[in-house]
């Protein structure tokens, strides 16, 4: 997987990795150039641009144009929307100062407002933004290369606190209070000057097929999308830096949740270089203190799980429910204004009527505190997404999901009706 840099803006190239791809090695293990790329696709304004291809990574480009950026079409311009504009080395804080008694404004530790969650002022972190382009200085951050990602066969449950039986229902109260305080901003792409919510789905497709090539976990992939939306919910973002944002973002979620997380090297390895070592560590320093280090996030992985271990399916349902919860990593609107906890539920419901004809047991409508009644607005998006990604351009959750260890539960077909009052 490879991300070459041209004028016009970035682009995603497969990488060919031989036989083993289960082998990690960086580029100097591999004692020569990786062969030619072929580009599979190109990401506009309109939409992406797809050709017959064969294996790889998705391919796009985000087309930048000049150093001069102008909004979008159809979004309002910088003074109209009380957003800053972008600082020149491609980030900038909102200066917006969250509505009282808003849910999804952007918060810290227990519910402090953005500027009052860091011990760091505004001007602290800007020189922090301009730092990130000093090639020259060398990051505070240690990343030991020696540790690469390992496939893990272990079941997804295992002996995880958060299955103790003894424990369960506390944990999971205590996990829907913590929800509400790591939720991003609903409607933040509103407020990016540069980049859409296409280009969102395009880097989230991309971070699934990373975490396939190195065998990251699923949690992993969902810390990751989080303190992405979370970063992009308070910092403006050229769209030439949005990938450098997720890839530290992915960086950052494996080294909390891997045991064995890839080295930095292959990071900047799987960007094609146009990123530096020295750049991607610049940009993890900023997530973290943007972030608060709050890591800690409760995430619709953790719910489902809790949930398929109070009320058992069988393995083909599980994994449908998996896959259905996935998708809403692609959707930034509709699903950041549901709770992680109601995504699981919605997901849980739809996997288990299509496969038993069953939505919400009553075990787990007493143990969550959910209603079907409450689920079926999310539902019914989840429903319209599973519809709808056949046609996508973005494949690389289906793609997935259609592997044998999952049963194949992409190719099931959900019904076209859902029988919801």
């Amino acid at each position: 997987m490879h991300l070459s840099s041209s004028k016009s803006g970035v682009v995603l190239a497969p990488v060919s990795r031989g036989p083993d791809a289960c082998q990690m090695t960086t580029r100097a293990q591999l004692g020569q150039d990786p062969p030619q790329r072929t580009v599979l696709g190109v990401l506009t304004e309109n939409g992406q641009y797809r050709r017959t291809c064969g294996q790889g990574i998705t391919a796009l480009r985000f087309f930048s144009g000049s150093e001069n950026v102008f909004p979008p079409a159809g979004k309002k311009a910088l003074s109209a929307s009380g957003v800053q504009g972008p600082a020149k080395q491609g980030f900038d804080m909102y200066m917006d100062k969250p509505e009282q008694g808003d849910r999804d404004s952007c918060t810290g530790r227990e519910g402090m407002a953005f500027e009052d969650a860091y011990e760091v002022d505004t001007r602290t972190l800007k020189s922090d933004l301009h730092f990130l382009l000093d090639f020259n200085t060398v990051s505070p951050m240690l990343v030991d290369s020696s540790l690469y990602s390992q496939s893990e066969d272990a079941s997804d449950f295992g002996t995880d606190v958060i299955n103790v039986t003894e424990y369960a229902e506390e944990i999971h109260q205590y996990l829907r209070e913590a929800e509400i305080r790591h939720m991003p901003k609903v409607h933040y792409m509103r407020k990016q000057p540069d980049i859409t919510e296409g280009m969102r789905t395009i880097l989230v497709d991309w971070l699934v097929e990373v975490g396939e090539e190195y065998k990251l976990r699923a949690e992993t992939l969902y810390l990751a999308v989080n303190f992405l939306d979370r970063f992009l919910s308070c910092m403006s973002v050229l769209r030439g830096k949005l990938q450098l944002v997720g890839t530290a973002a992915l960086l950052l979620a494996s080294k909390y949740e891997e045991i064995y997380p890839p080295g930095i090297d292959e990071f900047v390895f799987i960007t094609d270089d146009t990123y530096t070592k020295q750049q991607l560590l610049r940009m993890e320093h900023l997530l973290l203190k943007v972030l608060a280090f709050d890591l800690t996030v409760p995430t619709t992985n953790q719910f489902l799980l809790q949930y398929l271990r109070r009320q058992g399916v069988c393995v083909r349902t599980e994994n449908l429910a998996k896959y259905v919860a996935e998708l809403s990593l692609l959707e930034a609107d509709p699903f950041l204004k549901y709770l992680p906890s109601l995504i699981a539920a919605a997901a849980y419901c739809l996997a288990n009527y299509t496969v038993n004809r069953y939505f919400w047991p009553e075990t787990l409508a007493t143990f969550t505190g959910y209603s079907l009644s409450e689920i079926v607005p999310c539902l019914s998006e989840l429903h319209k997404v599973c519809l709808g990604i056949p046609h996508r351009p973005q494949q690389a959750i289906r793609e997935k999901y259609k592997a044998s260890k999952y049963m194949h539960v992409s190719l099931v077909e959900p019904p076209a009706v859902l029988p919801l009052r």
